[in-house]
């Protein structure tokens, strides 16, 4: 105490006692509350490690500009005062919607009071009294005036010094975190990431300054600008086929988000075998629409910008997730929430990762999805998940407790996860009967590897489907949602789609860009691959069309793709384009059929400004009605805006609500579990997955058993993670 008391007489103990303090302080909440941020490698480990220092030292440091001692003390007391509460609140926060705090979530009372649920004082755990220790230690010592200020002024580089070390170490911190997350700054998609690599400190600022700038936007908006956005969609919608319009009405809708595949594996063989023989039958089959030239048009929202275009036929942002940056406060026009109103149907989505990853927690909210069962409502531990979440055949095999309690219609989505950089199995998850390709490039080989796997996954969901009676009462739709092999790796891929890598170019890579759409259609006679250009943004309207539902109501982008007026020119987010003519790509024409260069004569120009022009106009349009938050000057005539404030997602209020619902409903419940006389269909699921099939497969996560109700009324004990 002695020695403790001599370090804190001096200005610079006390400032580095307070650092030190911090530190630990932090750090136990990345053990304890944050799950360790999700670190996955030493040198992440590393990163974490050292990752509050750089922060704290910069803002602490500025007391070092004080030369009197009751302003350098007063200064010290108070950033560490606010400092820990930050921490602290993120803490609260974390344990109950496992999140971090935002700017715009403690500004404004209604959000901090949703995320808490008004039960901070249950969410606190014991060793929460460390946060405050420091405290505690501090006005002890002083009270009993075994430490006092430090009247003796700091050198005059003092601060100047402290500012420059530590501006020093905020910029080697961003080095580190860029080379093991490349763009981490300019497309944020998980507050955890941001946390993990820079801090609570730094992602609060960064948060700060977005949020700032996004305000301005939205503030400086006026309701004046939609007119033209509706006038310019409504000069560009594309009437129904009547051959197909309604074909689907009433059915359930089943979304099957196929990660990271791509067009070129559809019917694709590698060593005499297929490589995804079920989704080759689905593919050609007579009761499905096919897409033959339907391209991805992700920006660096990759996954989320998917889901965004198919939920709202609109662009994701030039940079960055508009999920992750604007998706808490958007106002959107979303499948959820038209189907909910056209034919009252229940909502929810399958996906086995953490729920604010993407901020998909906030941003299906605001969509309108009644559920969303994520990694906390399934298992997750040892080897049944990847590094994104639960492996498919165990998500697929394990949301049928959940699916069943779906009152019908229904509209869900399934985001698979397990064909996903960098395209890892296990031994016992492979097709032995597979042998891959042998290119100079793992992630090539791999790649196939876990196509392989996830076309086996969705076979065995079929089969359920069909067993349940599910399958003849829904349209199920599968899509990719971006690229596997990135550029870098085509010309690797070159020699498996018979090209060669030394001719391969900039329009190569474009026309990889096609990814699958599928839309099966039990009991459709006249179905089969339709061969028109589209992208993602198409397949909202498209959907809506064959459900009988007319798209012209709403803000959309994209046209039908079944519609003779169908525009076939596919915007790409960088402003390139394809069609099925010319391709422009990085200033340079292409011709669709040869892949050649054409030479740029003034008549060709002509013909690629005019494309060119409407391409820019419909990308920003897009981006204004998005950063400006134009919808909400808007609503079509029956429509109702959502209310996020109805909807928890955390567990397990999902699972209680839909059981809640249909015990109200009870013989008026639609549900697959009532119609099966109140008998679970679990058992129908057949599933290959070894994570099943071996009992003696163990979790390495610590893992907690409680009493909770199951999905079939009845009480057991359940594992939660």
């Amino acid at each position: 105490m002695r020695k403790l008391g001599k370090q804190l007489n001096t200005r610079k103990g006390f400032f580095w006692w307070l650092i030190g303090f911090f530190w630990i302080k932090t750090l136990i909440a990345y053990f304890l509350d944050f799950g360790m941020l999700g670190v996955q490698t030493p040198f992440q480990f590393f990163i974490m490690l050292i990752n509050p220092f750089a922060t704290t030292i910069l803002i602490y440091g500025i007391a070092w500009f004080f030369k009197k001692a009751r302003f350098f003390y007063a200064y010290l007391a108070i950033i560490n005062l606010i400092n820990t509460i930050l921490l602290y609140l993120n803490v609260i926060y974390f344990r109950e919607f496992t999140d971090f705090v935002t700017i715009n979530a403690m500004l404004g009372y209604n959000k901090v009071n949703q995320g808490l649920g008004g039960a901070g004082f249950e969410l606190m755990e014991p060793h929460d009294v460390i946060f405050w220790l420091d405290f505690i230690i501090l006005i002890a010592l002083f009270l009993f005036k075994k430490i006092k200020f430090d009247m003796n002024k700091p050198k005059k580089w003092a601060g100047l010094a402290t500012f420059c070390g530590a501006t020093v170490l905020c910029l080697m911190n961003i080095a580190l975190a860029d080379m093991s997350r490349p763009q981490l700054l300019t497309r944020q998609f998980d507050r955890t990431y941001f946390v993990k690599y820079l801090g609570l400190d730094a992602f609060t600022v960064y948060d700060g300054i977005s949020s700032r700038k996004t305000a301005e936007l939205r503030e400086n908006a006026k309701s004046s600008e939609i007119k033209g956005i509706l006038k310019y969609v409504q000069k560009n919608y594309a009437e129904p086929n009547k051959k197909y319009y309604g074909i689907a009405k009433g059915r359930n809708v089943i979304i099957i988000h196929l990660e990271s595949f791509q067009q070129f594996v559809i019917n694709r063989k590698i060593n005499g075998q297929e490589v995804t023989p079920f989704l080759n039958s689905l593919y050609n089959s007579k009761s499905s629409l096919s897409f033959a030239n339907l391209f991805n048009q992700v920006g660096q929202g990759k996954t989320s910008d998917a889901e965004n275009m198919l939920e709202t036929s609109t662009y994701g942002l030039p940079q960055g997730s508009l999920f992750a940056q604007l998706g808490s406060d958007e106002t959107f026009q979303a499948m959820p929430q038209i189907l909910k109103q056209h034919g009252d149907y229940t909502s929810a989505v399958f996906h086995g990762n953490n729920a604010a990853f993407w901020n998909r927690n906030n941003v299906y909210k605001n969509m309108g999805y009644n559920y969303f069962y994520d990694a906390s409502y399934f298992d997750t531990t040892g080897d049944r998940a990847t590094g994104y979440g639960l492996k498919d055949k165990l998500l697929f095999h394990d949301s049928i407790k959940y699916l069943q309690h779906l009152q019908q219609p229904f509209y869900a989505k399934y985001i698979t996860v397990t064909n996903h950089f960098p395209y890892s199995l296990d031994t016992e998850d492979k097709d032995k009967t597979f042998t891959t390709t042998d290119t100079d490039s793992s992630i090539v080989n791999n790649y196939f590897v876990t196509n392989r796997y996830l076309d086996q996954s969705i076979k065995e969901f079929f089969t359920y489907l069909k067993k349940s009676e599910l399958y003849k009462n829904s349209v199920i739709l599968l899509y990719g949602d971006h690229y596997g092999i990135s550029d870098t790796e085509n010309t690797n891929l070159a020699s498996v789609l018979g090209k060669n890598a030394d001719d391969w170019n900039a329009n190569d890579n474009a026309e990889l860009q096609r990814v699958p759409l599928i839309i099966h259609i039990p009991g459709l006679k006249n179905g089969g691959i339709q061969k028109q250009y589209g992208g993602e943004i198409d397949v909202l309207p498209t959907l809506e069309h064959l459900l009988g539902i007319n798209s012209k109501e709403y803000v959309q982008f994209g046209t039908d793709l079944m519609s003779k007026q169908h525009n076939q020119v596919v915007a790409f987010r960088n402003g390139d384009f394809v069609s099925p003519t010319y391709n422009f790509i990085n200033n340079n024409v292409y011709s669709a059929k040869t892949g050649k260069q054409l030479t740029a004569t003034t008549s060709l120009m002509k013909t690629i400004n005019k494309m060119d022009s409407k391409v820019k106009k419909t990308l920003s349009l897009s981006d204004s009605l998005n950063q400006k938050n134009l919808l909400r000057f808007y609503t079509p005539k029956g429509f109702t805006k959502v209310n996020s404030s109805k909807y928890n997602y955390v567990y397990p209020a999902g699972i209680k609500q839909a059981l809640a619902i249909e015990k109200k409903l009870h013989l008026k419940s639609t549900s697959l579990f009532s119609q099966n006389n109140n008998k679970s269909t679990t058992k129908l699921y057949k599933t290959d997955a070894p994570e099943v099939n071996h009992k003696n497969m163990s979790g390495s996560r610590i893992q907690q058993t409680r009493k909770t109700d199951t999905t079939d009324g009845t009480s057991s004990s359940s594992t939660d993670k």
